[in-house]
């Protein structure tokens, strides 16, 4: 027994003294004195040690038991502490320990701050008389309240007042075409039947063919077809297009000619060795030239856009008598412009449309001013709209259903710095007169200083409507290398390379005429007569 007892306190970490170790615990220092000394005698040196830490070795070190209790502190009875049973496993409630009488005190609430009733107006000294300064302060915030509605209002009156809005008493109608009848009257329109490219190296042959241009429902259809359907091989042989109305030049089809002026052709030889075809598609184009033609004022067209891959429909307008020269002297007023190609098109698809202002001393130095307007949800060959253009020798504002949706607006008032369009395009002295920057060296002349031009030159002289779907094109519409263009527009052979793909891009054209012709419902034009 005493080698077994000798070989447990060897085992058992401890130092020279039991009792010193709970004299210098900080439960010891928390008892009163009379109660810590009386515990100091009873602690036993050998037995107690093992019985006092037994509780705190892991299950498998416990001596004689596989089942642990809780200790008892009967031994305890006289000292202060509460008497536990040795197997009791009821829980403490919950806020209390065996410490609780000796360590801690209950203290009381505190009182409540919650005044018991209203303060009363007599209570309030600091009412009784108002700070200096706060009438002062009140006057400054109210009167910056009123500075500021005051201002906003200027602002808004302002901005309402400078928009440029044409007087209604100032317009007098000139052209009301509402498509009532059979077919177009021939007292307002003219039918161009052409091949050749109308300057732009286009791929679309127009025609007066009731398949390309016709009326429906109180609309004008536009509607390309492609030439497969008639003529068998369009790469190979002579084609003249019947009813034309250019004079009758035979030409290779598919050069890339962008001489505005060189005669249209009737008549096309189709060589596979030499890469020329039949124009791929065929189209219509209408206009009002000797008609219909206006010199400041308004026009408005309510039309609904074609919809298949390099489709281009145009509404725009040239000069009458081309006052100032031939293209692009006289300038070009394109009212809306758009691509049949689909929006996600990477240049600008069917949910864009687009106005410019062309004008320049040379064919190879052209200004242009453009703008446009966008749709995020949907696209304008979904439903018609609204194009309107409105023009003075004080501005220019082409816009998309309401003026607020303004695709293009340029003004020439007088006071302005660049109240001109020649002042606007800022035009270098001098430039080559060939294409591709070749050519002889030439100094750039204004060419709007005749006495009759104004400001607005060119934009001064009678224009007429053209009204055409095109299909494709060397001009640059369609950029090279944007949304799998077939062609290279510096090709002399884009049109056959064009045509070549016409399994491709002809499916995106959709079989409805609702959905492929460019359809319009009105078209009203007003001169400023007064």
């Amino acid at each position: 027994m005493s080698e077994n007892a000798s070989n447990s306190k060897d085992s058992l970490p401890r130092s020279s003294s039991s009792n010193s170790l709970y004299k210098q615990s900080a439960a010891a220092n928390m008892m009163p004195s009379t109660t810590a000394a009386s515990i100091s005698s009873p602690l036993p040196s050998n037995n107690s040690v093992q019985s006092f830490r037994a509780p705190f070795l892991s299950p498998a070190s416990r001596p004689n038991s596989t089942l642990w209790s809780p200790p008892s502190y009967a031994q305890y009875a006289n000292t202060g502490f509460p008497a536990s049973p040795s197997a009791s496993t009821t829980a403490l409630p919950l806020g209390t320990s065996p410490f609780a009488s000796v360590v801690t005190k209950s203290k009381p609430p505190l009182p409540s701050t919650r005044l018991a009733a209203p303060l009363a107006k007599s209570e309030k000294p600091w009412l009784t008389q108002r700070e200096p300064r706060s009438r002062l302060a009140y006057f400054i915030t109210y009167f910056c309240i009123f500075l500021g509605a005051a201002a906003a209002a200027v602002v808004c009156w302002h901005g309402i007042a400078t928009v440029d809005v044409l007087d209604r008493n100032s317009l007098c109608l000139v052209l009301d075409e509402e498509f009532s009848g059979s077919d177009l009257d021939s007292s307002t329109w003219n039918k161009d039947v052409e091949l050749g490219g109308f300057g732009n190296g286009e791929f679309e042959m127009t025609t007066d063919s009731s398949d390309n241009l016709y009326i429906s429902n109180g609309e004008l259809f536009i509607m390309p077809t492609v030439t497969t359907a008639k003529v068998s091989n369009i790469f190979q042989g002579n084609y003249t297009l019947q009813g034309c109305t250019a004079d009758m030049t035979t030409i290779a089809a598919g050069s890339n000619s962008t001489n505005s002026t060189s005669a249209s052709t009737c008549t096309v030889v189709a060589n596979t060795l030499r890469g020329t075809v039949i124009p791929p598609v065929q189209s219509a184009r209408v206009n009002t030239k000797g008609k219909k033609n206006i010199k400041f004022g308004k026009v408005e067209i309510r039309a609904k856009l074609p919809t298949g891959d390099w489709l281009w429909p145009a509404v725009w307008m040239l000069p009458e008598n081309n006052t100032y020269g031939a293209w692009p002297l006289s300038g070009e007023i394109d009212i809306i412009e758009a691509r049949g190609n689909n929006p996600t098109y990477p240049a600008q698809g069917s949910n864009f449309v687009r106005s410019t202002l062309s004008y320049g001393p040379l064919p190879t130095l052209v200004n242009r001013i453009f703008g446009w307007f966008s749709m995020k949800r949907s696209s304008f060959a979904d439903d018609f709209h609204i194009y309107t253009f409105e023009w003075t020798e004080n501005y220019i504002r082409l816009s998309v259903d309401t003026v607020l949706h303004s695709m293009l607006t340029i003004e020439t008032k007088p006071g302005q710095r660049k109240n001109s369009y020649w002042a606007k395009a800022g035009f270098p002295e001098t430039a080559r007169n060939g294409t591709d920057g070749e050519g002889d060296l030439v100094v750039v002349q204004d060419p709007y200083t005749v006495p009759e031009a104004t400001r607005a030159a060119p934009f001064d002289q009678s224009f007429y409507l053209i009204i055409d779907v095109a299909a494709g094109g060397t001009s640059g519409w369609f950029p090279d290398n944007k949304g799998n263009k077939p062609w290279f527009d510096g090709s002399q052979t884009a049109m056959r390379d064009f045509a070549q793909e016409q399994d491709t891009w002809y499916r995106t054209w959709p079989q409805s005429a609702n959905d492929r012709a460019f359809r319009i419902d009105y078209v009203k034009m007003w001169d400023q007569c007064k």
